[in-house]
């Protein structure tokens, strides 16, 4: 190797460098419910950071298949308006207490950020799988920045995700889906650890014997 092609390959090796500390974040991340967070919220510049590291995942076709609504403050209370009506359409037996359970579900954190899928399902090129991939890889990059920046997050769905009256107040479009409400704000409590798989049960590896 020349001494020219081996000073590049530095060069390059130093745009990557190592970081136990994010392995180390990787390892012991996880999620926190969402009534166990308080104020206060990430602010607008630890959001955009969320943000920025959301959009940055791979994404074939450069295609950004994936946007966001965020919902703070008061806005969190006027959206449980819809929430609240939407229930009761479906559930005309609930009682008061239920439909305030609802009309607070985004009460219970600082913010609340909606990752909406616009996968297009006909794209020539680019396999909707692939695209919908790409939306969940969104989600956990927002995860770990904020458990980064030594906030709780937690990554809903809940039956809000799936109504169609929630997707017309959220102004979804036609091809557009809720891939999760994610919740961000101050932990309360310590995170217990769950149960993990096993990597002996998850894990093989190709031979050709077994191919």
């Amino acid at each position: 190797m020349s001494e020219s092609a081996s000073s590049k390959n530095v060069d390059v090796a130093s745009e990557w460098p190592r970081s136990p500390e994010t392995i180390e974040l990787l390892l012991k991340r996880r999620s926190a419910k969402a009534l166990t967070m308080s104020e206060p919220g990430p602010s607008e510049t630890e959001i955009e950071t969320i943000l920025r590291a959301g959009a940055r995942v791979p994404d074939h076709g450069k295609l950004a298949p994936w946007r966001f609504i965020l919902f703070e403050g008061e806005a969190r209370r006027e959206f449980g308006t819809h929430l609240a009506d939407a229930y009761s359409k479906n559930e005309p037996r609930a009682g008061e207490d239920q439909l305030e359970v609802e009309a607070n579900r985004f009460m219970r954190a600082p913010l609340v950020i909606c990752v909406v899928s616009r996968v297009d399902p006909q794209h020539p090129k680019i396999p909707a799988w692939e695209q919908t991939l790409s939306v969940g890889a969104v989600c956990q990059n927002m995860l770990i920045a904020a458990t980064a920046l030594g906030y709780a997050s937690q990554w809903l769905t809940e039956w809000y995700s799936f109504d169609k009256d929630i997707a017309k107040a959220l102004g979804l479009g036609e091809k557009e889906r809720v891939a999760g409400f994610l919740y961000f704000g101050t932990p309360t409590q310590p995170k217990d650890e769950r149960p993990r798989p096993e990597l002996s049960d998850i894990v093989t590896r190709w031979t050709a014997e077994k191919g």
